[in-house]
């Protein structure tokens, strides 16, 4: 994969840069509450390429501001709907710009390259993952939620 650079932000795989492994684990972290070590764990196997189920990320001047995820499922137990995208997540200042939808499209496509498809996610937003593609498909209970959420999927 290639960096996709616009302007001061850059999308990457975090294949493209290794060593950001550590803080890009930290930041999920930060954002979502799963312990950095899960995090840690599914990056250092993409890396070693024993999952094509990566990481994503897109950096302001060096700065995580931007990320998600894939993993074979977000925490929903419809366990036959994999691989799913997680994680998305967007820094406030940082909105409206169009990241997540270029993380969403990098996602898709190295999946799709590497023979993986459909790919899903769990949400509750309604309106936004539309515009990068996806559809809703059905519902699922997320691990702890007293109501279903959304499922999302990307053919």
């Amino acid at each position: 994969m290639t960096e996709d650079r616009t302007g001061a932000l850059s999308a990457i795989s975090l294949r493209d840069r290794p060593a950001l492994i550590g803080p890009a684990a930290a930041w999920f972290h930060g954002k979502w509450g799963v312990p950095e070590e899960a995090y840690r764990r599914r990056m250092a196997a993409y890396l070693a390429g024993e999952t094509e189920y990566g990481w994503y990320l897109c950096l302001d001047d060096g700065a995580i501001v931007g990320g998600l995820g894939v993993v074979e499922n977000d925490f929903h137990d419809r366990r036959d709907l994999t691989p799913n995208v997680c994680a998305v997540y967007t820094e406030a200042g940082h909105r409206g710009r169009g990241i997540a939808g270029r993380l969403l499209d990098m996602a898709v496509a190295d999946l799709r390259a590497a023979g993986i498809s459909p790919v899903y996610l769990v949400t509750d937003r309604i309106g936004f993952y539309e515009r990068y593609g996806w559809s809703f498909f059905c519902m699922a209970r997320c691990d702890g939620e007293p109501e279903p959420s959304r499922v999302y999927i990307h053919r």
